[in-house]
């Protein structure tokens, strides 16, 4: 069973679970058909079969409910690093994975990424997770504690991944900026 969004965590009934759930997946469906100026929470619930009145006692506006769909995405991802033996290989497997995680759906990309921007504090409280799970993906891949490496793998992350979002870089081409870029983190210039 999933979880509520981040702003609504209560205790909620399989059936309200069950709404939420279709709300975040007909959110991603109009996000990919419509793009995120034309998405709104009413055409979500619409698509859903919910009333907009229900969506928004979950959501409080289209950037919350597009963050959260980016947010289930990113967690349920599988973790990459663990079977790499040295940490460039972790980190640039960890790195792929999350680099293209959003690479095969661009224009849902493109919606969240401009809504996980949003300033609602639902949205903020998701930033806020997302940064601190992307966060703790590379520091474990990493193995150990080098807080300027860290540091600027984060950076290049979440800079490579607004890029993408924004249509600056392509998002099949993350994964190998990124690969660079922790390569000369961890190892230096050639």
């Amino acid at each position: 069973m999933t979880v509520a969004p981040e702003a609504t965590r209560r205790h909620l009934t399989p059936r309200q679970v069950a709404v939420v759930d279709r709300l975040v997946d007909a959110a991603a469906e109009e996000a990919r058909e419509q793009g995120y100026d034309s998405m709104s929470v009413r055409s979500a619930a619409k698509r859903a079969g919910v009333a907009p009145a229900t969506a928004y006692t979950y959501f409080a506006s289209k950037d919350h409910l597009l963050a959260e769909v980016m947010w289930r995405r990113m967690e349920a991802l599988p973790l990459a690093a663990e079977v790499e033996p040295d940490p460039l290989a972790r980190v640039t497997a960890e790195l792929r994975v999350l680099g293209l995680f959003m690479a095969d759906d661009p224009m849902l990309a493109a919606a969240c990424t401009t809504a996980l921007l949003g300033s609602g504090s639902e949205v903020r409280a998701l930033r806020l997770r997302f940064g601190v799970a992307v966060h703790n993906r590379l520091r474990s891949a990493l193995g150990e504690e080098r807080q300027a490496v860290l540091q600027g793998l984060d950076l290049a992350y979440s800079g490579a991944m607004l890029w993408g979002g924004l249509g600056h870089l392509p998002l099949a081409d993350i994964p190998d900026t990124l690969a660079d870029v922790a390569r000369q983190l961890l190892v230096g210039a050639p």
